[in-house]
């Protein structure tokens, strides 16, 4: 399962990095692997927050 999410944050860090690196420089697999870090603190982020949008939201006093 954990390679699943690895594969898959690799596969997408792969396409981002194909368009501004050319694949067969010596330093893709750097900037690959940074731009999946990248992606990773992004997701982790959206699910650290996401509990706290939704309470805000329901705290929010009706308005008509």
């Amino acid at each position: 399962m954990l390679g699943w999410i690895v594969r898959g944050l690799l596969m997408a860090a792969g396409v981002v990095t194909g368009w501004f690196v050319a694949k067969d420089a010596p330093n893709f697999g750097v900037v690959q692997m940074m731009v999946a870090l990248l992606l990773l603190t992004l997701v982790v982020a959206v699910i650290a927050f996401w509990p706290d949008r939704w309470k805000i939201r329901s705290n929010r006093p009706n308005r008509m």
